[in-house]
């Protein structure tokens, strides 16, 4: 058995991973923080960002789905299409998602702009044209649009993105099977962790669906 005072300064210092950072579940955005961040965005002509930005919320992807996004996924014949299918990658399962109209109009105003074409990743990263955006790059900048408007980025992530559409609608409308199509997720459970419903009220709910 090791000595600790044998123990490598390494060993002795090491800080955990998470020290000094918020984590558990991030909270969606509210609709006036959508609205901000869009606007912003527009006012400042960050075409790119805010085409990715309309497709996080629209397409409820997670992060790496977002990221590995093609232009024929969206637009394969040069225009944004009213509705599209991803595969995602966690999962392998295809999910659905419908684009609004501004979202639609950002993303050809990216294409055009950026001159993108089928084949080729709709946000590229750093080490050029052949690979997407990492996943850390998406989330700086989200880190970024957040804290553009106010908000404290640490609160927020890319996940905040992803809940923000799926949490408005079942607000609206307590549809908790629609909104498990729309995630994605093979499991009613799952939705309901994800949408933080309290685990008084999840029974009662997941009895009301019908699989």
């Amino acid at each position: 058995m090791q000595d600790p005072a044998q123990a490598s300064p390494r060993t002795q210092h090491r800080e955990p991973w998470n020290k000094g950072k918020l984590i558990g579940a991030k909270p969606p955005l509210r609709s006036k923080h959508v609205w901000s961040i869009r606007t912003k965005l527009q006012v400042e002509g960050q075409t790119r960002d805010l085409a990715m930005f309309n497709l996080a919320i629209d397409s409820k992807l997670r992060g790496c789905d977002v990221v590995a996004l093609k232009v024929e996924d969206v637009a394969p014949s040069g225009y944004t299409l009213d509705r599209a299918m991803v595969r995602q990658k966690k999962t392998g399962h295809p999910v659905r998602f419908e684009m609004t109209e501004q979202t639609r109009q950002s993303v050809d105003d990216y294409i055009r702009a950026a001159g993108k074409k089928p084949g080729e990743f709709l946000f590229i990263g750093r080490h050029g044209p052949g690979q997407c955006m990492t996943t850390r790059q998406y989330a700086r900048l989200v880190s970024g649009w957040v804290g553009s408007i106010g908000l404290d980025p640490k609160l927020f992530g890319t996940h905040s993105l992803r809940r923000t559409k799926a949490a408005l609608i079942y607000r609206r409308t307590g549809n908790l099977r629609a909104v498990q199509l729309l995630l994605g997720h093979t499991k009613i459970e799952s939705t309901v962790r994800y949408l933080g419903i309290e685990v008084d009220d999840a029974p009662a709910i997941a009895e009301q669906v019908d699989v």
